[in-house]
């Protein structure tokens, strides 16, 4: 780009927009701005602003992703308010907002540190809701926090927009009315990324896991687990390492002694930096095992772990949720955008706490209320385009955003700092899509 170098559908019209139907744009239908009555927690009335919730990590293990991610949600406010470029109102389609606030309300926002710990992040989200006055929390960098914060906006009637999480649990078991998730979770990653590893490395290997002790890394041991078995793999080991281990040495050693010929570091953020860069240090890229070349696996990639690991990602693959330098235009419209307001480009986790913040504001906007209920029920069913996936989808049933897996490697001779990951494969909808009763889970009601 040049400019940081260094399966359910739902078709229906939409109240105050325009749906994606076979392909066109349907004329938007005719609504009665203010036409609801109800009463709800933090109704701004007749107030001229608006107040938003941005709870990220802002010390702790993910704290590099919660700093981009309040950059975009950052971003995403001058952009709702008209100021800057536009980012991807430019873009995204179908588009209710006129630039000017969100229902002629200026957005503002307060913010609060996650500390990538569910008891601090409800603590800093109930807060927002009691003593700031938040009509939507969003954010998050874990799927814990996001199971946690998730349950607690149900409890009091405020919309939660997930940020990063990647666990099955956050639209499967412990899925909520008032929870919505664009990022792809781990079934998705195991679904995209098996047949690649099946081609790459074949059908007999031996696997040896390290995951993240919660949530998230047991979603994932078990959905690649499966795909990987499915295929012919045996799985010698799964270990469980504490979140924020900083010397993985104790957990990496047996590996060497265990028969495996594939470890799968199951770990995000600074662990996953840490883990992959004393690996690599142990020399585990250098050997071989039962008669192959020993190979790491990075089930969910980024590209601010792939900076922090450096050479080490070189050649090791992994899935992604978004990488700046697709080639469409929402993407390359969020990293002008970004690039220019930063000087260097948005992460995965940056883009989808952007695109959630726009979601939301452009369901207000579209449905003429701050109202949660006709909020949620725009959003459940809503497919849109021109926010760097493609198509997207955001199931009813479960509220899981569905639109292409990226399969990633690290590049063997990156050009910039920035562009140490390459896209191997966009694997299609199709292929990662699946029932919405494969992980049973409870909306629970819309009235709160």
């Amino acid at each position: 780009m040049g400019i940081f170098d260094g399966k359910t559908t739902r078709r229906r019209v939409l109240k105050g927009g325009a749906a994606l139907a076979g392909g066109a744009l349907v004329a938007p239908t005719v609504f009665s701005r203010g036409a609801w009555a109800q009463n709800f927690r933090n109704d701004p009335g007749d107030s001229g602003s608006v107040t938003f919730g941005f709870n990220v990590p802002q010390t702790g293990p993910y704290a590099e992703e919660g700093a981009d991610e309040l950059r975009a949600y950052q971003l995403a406010v001058k952009h709702l308010n008209g100021e800057g470029d536009g980012g991807m109102l430019n873009t995204m389609k179908p588009l209710a907002l006129k630039g000017n606030g969100v229902l002629g309300k200026k957005v503002e926002y307060v913010t609060g540190d996650t500390q990538t710990k569910s008891d601090a992040a409800r603590a800093s989200a109930r807060r927002m809701i009691e003593r700031d006055g938040v009509v939507m929390v969003t954010g998050g960098s874990s799927s814990g926090v996001a199971v946690a914060v998730q349950s607690l906006c149900q409890e009091m009637g405020i919309i939660y927009m997930n940020g990063l999480t990647h666990a099955n649990d956050t639209t499967g078991k412990d899925r909520r009315r008032y929870g919505f998730r664009h990022f792809f979770n781990a079934h998705m990653s195991a679904a995209a990324l098996g047949p690649v590893l099946k081609q790459e490395m074949g059908t007999d290997r031996r696997s040896y896991m390290l995951v993240a002790d919660y949530n998230w890394g047991w979603s994932v041991e078990e959905s690649m687990t499966k795909v990987t078995e499915d295929m012919g793999w045996e799985t010698v080991q799964s270990v469980r390492t504490p979140l924020g281990a900083g010397d993985f040495s104790q957990y990496l050693t047996p590996v060497l002694d265990s028969g495996a010929d594939v470890l799968f570091l199951i770990h995000y953020g600074k662990d996953m930096v840490d883990s992959l860069t004393q690996a690599v240090q142990f020399g585990m890229r250098d050997r071989q095992a039962n008669g192959k070349n020993f190979e790491i696996v990075v089930p969910l990639y980024s590209e601010l772990m792939a900076q922090g690991a450096g050479k080490a990602v070189s050649g090791i693959y992994g899935s992604s949720n978004w990488l700046w330098s697709l080639n469409n235009e929402g993407s390359q419209a969020f990293a002008k955008s970004f690039g220019q307001e930063y000087g260097f480009p948005p992460s995965q986790a940056a883009h989808t706490c952007y695109v959630q913040a726009l979601l939301y504001a452009n369901a207000v906007e579209s449905v003429g209320t701050f109202y949660p209920v006709e909020v949620i029920k725009f959003l459940e069913g809503f497919e849109f385009d021109g926010m760097g996936n493609g198509p997207t989808l955001y199931r009813a049933e479960d509220h899981q955003c569905f639109k292409p897996v990226l399969v990633v490697k690290g590049a063997e001779n990156p050009q910039t700092q920035f562009d140490l990951l390459e896209l191997v494969q966009e694997v299609p909808t199709e292929q990662i899509t699946y029932p919405h009763d494969l992980y049973p889970g409870d909306l629970g009601p819309y009235e709160v």
